[in-house]
C-alpha cells in the first residue's frame, strides 16, 4: 500500500495564539530571486528591515571627499534601523578620523578617512577628496527597509536573518513578483516538531532564532 505524506496544517503548528486573531498580520512575501519563493505553513521568516543603507554628505562641509558604502554588504550583524552620525573629530592633511555613532546613541570605533571601515554595524570608506575635511564636517547613514518577509536567512544583514515569526498559510511568491500571506508573529505557542527550517542552519543559530521568537511572545515547545 502507497505511503501518503500529508504536509502540516497551522493546527500542527501553532498550540496557541491570543484572541482576536492578535497574534496574526498581514504580509508582503518577498518576490522569489531566479525561482519561485514557496513558504510552507510552519516556516520560520526573517522580516527585511535592513534592505536599504544610504550616505549623504552634509550639505556644509568643507572637506570634499567621497563616502561609499561596500556594495557586498553595507550593514553588519549588528546594524539598526535608523540613522548613523560621523562625525570629523581629528583634521589631518589628506586624512581624517571620524567619530561614529549608531541610531541607539553608542559610540563606534573611530573611521579613519580613506581606510575601508568594516564592522558590526556599517561598512563603508570615506576617501580623501582635494579639500581635507575639518573637524565638524559629517556624514549620515540611513538604514531602513521594505519590510517584506522571507524565509529565516542566518548569513543575511537585511533583517531576514531575525526570526519574525512563522507562515500561518502556505504562499507562493513567483519569481520577481511578491506576493501576500498569513504570518503568527506575536504571543504564540508553537510545537518545535513542525517548523521549517532553513537547510544547513546551525544550532547555534537556530537556538539565536528560538530566542528572538521569544523575545516576540511566541514560545516553542518541545512535545506539544
Amino acid at each position: 500500500m502507497p505511503v501518503l505524506n500529508e504536509a502540516n496544517y497551522l493546527g500542527d503548528v501553532l498550540k496557541y495564539e491570543a484572541p482576536n486573531l492578535y497574534s496574526r498580520e498581514a504580509v508582503t512575501v518577498l518576490g522569489g530571486i531566479g525561482a519561485d519563493r514557496v513558504l510552507a505553513v510552519g516556516t520560520v521568516i526573517g522580516k527585511r528591515t535592513k534592505s536599504s543603507v544610504t550616505v549623504t554628505a552634509d550639505a556644509g562641509n568643507t572637506g570634499n571627499g567621497v563616502a561609499t558604502l561596500d556594495g557586498g554588504s553595507p550593514c553588519g550583524p549588528k546594524a539598526e534601523v535608523g540613522t548613523y552620525t560621523l562625525t570629523c573629530i581629528a583634521a589631518a592633511v589628506n586624512a581624517g578620523t571620524f567619530q561614529v555613532l549608531s541610531p541607539s546613541g553608542y559610540v563606534l570605533p573611530d573611521l579613519t578617512v580613506g581606510q575601508a571601515y568594516a564592522g558590526d554595524h556599517i561598512n563603508l570608506t570615506i576617501a580623501d577628496g582635494a579639500t581635507d575635511f575639518v573637524v565638524g564636517d559629517k556624514f549620515t547613514v540611513d538604514v531602513s527597509g521594505d519590510g517584506k518577509i522571507t524565509e529565516l536567512s542566518p548569513g543575511a544583514t537585511t533583517g531576514s536573518h531575525e526570526a519574525y515569526g512563522i507562515v500561518a498559510a502556505d504562499v507562493t511568491a513567483p519569481d520577481g513578483v511578491d506576493a501576500e500571506g498569513l504570518a503568527i508573529v506575536r504571543d504564540a505557542i508553537l510545537a518545535d516538531h513542525a517548523l521549517v527550517w532553513p537547510t544547513g542552519i546551525t544550532t547555534a543559530e537556530k537556538a539565536a532564532a528560538i530566542a528572538r521568537l521569544e523575545a516576540r511572545g511566541i514560545l516553542v515547545r518541545k512535545g506539544a
